[in-house]
């Protein structure tokens, strides 16, 4: 499985989408003149952007559990998780185009289980698009003894969600394990017990910021 950890500046999954956007540029102005390159070099600047990947200074605070992405918080809520059958707390991350789109793993511990959900392609917004998009889960259970679940959802026009971690896998706290393309959403599922420090409209950084806690 490849390996998804390693830090750039400009997220991998996107060095093949900015030389096509770059040299396009570079042909349309030097087939058609520099001003009818200005269009594609603004979408170049665009697919730049789109595909950083700045590096994060994890926290090192006991039990806590990192924001798996960068974005604006959708959902606080108490629901039934869909993938392991409890009552669990929830907050669901959205992403526009203009956040990070690499993922974080918000907890150390073990993958106990994946799974993929080929789906559709609502707005990642809104909340159905969280069982009937396409979507990628994981089953964390960590080195505190806790079930946490983070799904990566594909959004309105993302088309590929990438994750390089799969079942025994051990993963670390702020770990890079995946990556979602062009606007998508990130729903995690903790227990009953957690303590929530996010709340509804908040703004929030994968890697850097404190979700919540873990019981103890």
């Amino acid at each position: 499985m490849a390996d998804g950890s390693r830090q750039y500046i400009l997220a991998r999954e996107g060095w093949g989408h900015v030389a096509l956007a770059v040299l396009a540029a570079i042909a349309a102005g030097w087939f058609a003149g520099w001003l009818w390159s200005l269009p594609l070099w603004l979408f170049a600047l665009f697919v730049v952007q789109f595909f950083r990947d700045p590096p994060r200074r994890i926290p090192e605070a006991p039990r806590a559990v990192i924001c798996p992405a960068d974005g604006r918080v959708i959902a606080v809520d108490d629901v039934r998780d869909p993938y392991l059958g409890r009552n669990a707390r929830r907050v669901s991350i959205f992403m526009n185009v203009f956040n990070v789109h690499a993922n974080r793993i918000p907890v150390s511990g073990t993958v106990k289980h994946r799974w993929y959900y080929p789906g559709r392609f609502f707005n990642a917004a809104i909340d159905k698009a969280s069982q009937e998009n396409e979507r990628n889960a994981l089953w964390i259970h960590t080195d505190e003894g806790a079930e946490v679940v983070v799904v990566q959802v594909a959004g309105l026009i993302a088309r590929r969600i990438l994750c390089y971690v799969g079942e025994g896998d051990r993963v670390g706290r702020g770990q890079r394990y995946g990556f979602i393309r062009f606007g998508s959403r990130v729903d995690i599922f903790l227990p009953v017990t957690a303590e929530i420090r996010v709340a509804l409209g908040d703004r929030v950084a994968g890697g850097k910021d404190i979700l919540g806690f873990l019981p103890s």
